[in-house]
């Protein structure tokens, strides 16, 4: 069980080249999607975000069309695949945001690389989980191992959408199953795990890059609680609570998220000089 990212060189098994587009004119941003998801989790941002940025979107490893790894791995291979996207994009530095364990990715590879990153966006993600925290969400993950990942999915769509979006978007609610049902099972647990396992409550007051902490008012694996302690630790963050929403908000309100990603992108020069 990985309990912390490890802030240190070590050796990893191979990165891997994920897949990754481009879109759009300007400075240079990173979207990070979460478990199970691909590069299209940000498509109903995308064309707001385009208009102001570069921006760039990947599919993690053995997400998407991205090569499958062999073996296990962890959040510092995760970091090291972002890197290697950086590197082949040409881009030497540029804004960053991931959604769920995205969101763990960007402040890692932060911690990692912080002359990389101009800033961060922690959308949707959990740090300082108490006990019963943690039991919930590896409770899902047992759940998974054992019954079978089709069947615990059930129980969350109504953690991921308010019930107004399941009724009058059953399509996209569908498709959003459905892709997670198609990713390799292997690949989707070791993610799960990963999110579940992670804690950067201990090294958050090293990210220094000035960071949007934003997430959705009833999400309720990473709820408003956590996200005031994110902000908290961080030195130099800003708080967002969308009214509403749930886990999803990238497929529920993608819209709403990327103008708060381009409002805050446009004062961080003003952060940084404070």
């Amino acid at each position: 069980m990985q309990t912390s990212f490890q802030i240190k060189d070590e050796i990893m098994s191979s990165v891997i080249d994920c897949e990754y587009s481009l879109q759009g004119d300007g400075p240079p941003l990173f979207l990070i999607h979460g478990i199970g998801a691909a590069r299209n989790a940000w498509e109903k941002s995308l064309p707001i975000l385009s208009k102001h940025f570069t921006v760039v979107t990947y599919d993690l490893r053995g997400h998407g069309v991205s090569p499958r790894p062999e073996g296990e791995f962890g959040l510092a291979e995760l970091v090291a695949d972002l890197e290697r996207v950086r590197e082949r994009t040409g881009f030497e530095s540029a804004h960053f945001a991931g959604h769920s364990l995205g969101g763990m990715i960007g402040p890692a590879y932060a911690m990692k690389h912080p002359k990389r990153v101009k800033s961060l966006g922690l959308l949707s993600t959990a740090a300082f989980r108490t006990e019963e925290d943690k039991a919930k969400v590896w409770g899902v993950v047992n759940g998974m191992e054992s019954t079978g990942i089709p069947e615990i999915l059930k129980t969350l769509t109504s953690r991921w959408f308010t019930d107004k979006f399941v009724t009058s978007h059953p399509d996209i609610v569908n498709a959003r199953l459905e892709q997670v049902v198609g990713t390799d099972p292997n690949i989707f647990l070791n993610v799960f795990r990963i999110y579940a396992g992670t804690e950067m409550g201990p090294w958050l007051h090293g990210v220094t890059a000035p960071s949007l902490v934003l997430t959705g008012e009833n999400d309720g694996g990473c709820n408003p609680r956590l996200n005031r302690l994110i902000d908290k630790a961080l030195p130099n963050s800003k708080l967002v609570i969308l009214p509403e929403l749930k886990h999803s908000i990238l497929l529920e309100g993608g819209d709403i998220v990327a103008r708060h990603i381009i409002q805050f992108i446009s004062e961080v020069p003003k952060m940084i000089k404070s």
